[in-house]
């Protein structure tokens, strides 16, 4: 199912195309000046904006293919360790030895205090558009599968520079350890080879939907504020497209 954000640009660029249709009706008497809100102007950039939400769409079906496959890969990761860091216990290594790697397990399970509350994005000072919440995600997620692989190799070498850890079980010998850690690399590097072009999909796209004075919702805007002058605000002209709704999605 789409997002409420994903339905929210297709909105605005299909009632851009409603406004364009409307404008395009009134023939000789929608002549504005300004070049932006020109039809022919208009035009071009809804042709962009179909553009770029396809290219979302499309490299967004990459990404999730990718996070898709790499989810599967870590799922049973931090069960795995756990029973390492026991079998590693139950052997006669030394407490600092078990320690170490009860100290890795510690942050593969994700138990370190982390205090820090989320900051707000607002802004920039220039008043260009902020990052989307989307590209914001993708960050943070593709941070924590890096750390999980970082960490997970350190049990890995931590374990096999025991050489009391001699498991029975297949699964937790070094061997069998090191083969899912290529295995998750591998998965990790197949989302992380995808990820720029959706980010730069995303950017592209809010770039051209909500940049200020060149965007598609500040050209409807204006638009409807030529056809006002043109028509005065109680013509059906003007009725007609007023209530054709454009919004930028809030970046938060």
């Amino acid at each position: 199912m789409a997002s409420t954000s994903e339905t929210g640009h297709a909105k605005n660029v299909a009632n851009f195309e409603d406004l364009i249709s409307f404008c395009t009706g009134y023939g000789t008497a929608y002549n504005p000046t300004k070049n932006s809100i020109k039809i022919a102007a208009m035009n071009t950039l809804l042709t962009s904006a179909r553009n770029s939400l396809q290219t979302v769409k499309t490299t967004k079906i990459a990404y999730d293919n990718g996070t898709n496959a790499r989810e599967i890969a870590f799922t049973n990761l931090k069960k795995l360790c756990t029973r390492v860091v026991n079998a590693l216990d139950a052997t006669d290594a030394t407490k600092q030895t078990v320690d170490d790697a009860k100290t890795i397990n510690r942050k593969i399970q994700g138990k370190r205090a982390d205090n820090t509350k989320p900051q707000p994005v607002t802004p920039l000072a220039d008043n260009t558009t902020p990052p989307s919440p989307e590209v914001h995600q993708i960050s943070v997620s593709q941070q924590s599968y890096d750390n999980l692989v970082d960490n997970f190799g350190k049990l890995i070498v931590a374990v096999s520079a025991e050489p009391l850890y001699i498991p029975n079980e297949t699964d937790l010998k070094a061997t069998a350890l090191n083969t899912l850690l290529t295995n998750l690399k591998t998965a990790n590097t197949n989302v992380i080879s995808v990820t720029p072009a959706y980010r730069s999909a995303i950017i592209a796209r809010d770039a051209l939907l909500y940049q200020p004075l060149t965007g598609l919702v500040e050209t409807a805007q204006e638009v409807k504020k030529y056809v006002k002058s043109v028509f005065g605000a109680k013509s059906p002209q003007y009725k007609e497209i007023s209530g054709l709704e454009f919004r930028k999605i809030k970046k938060l």
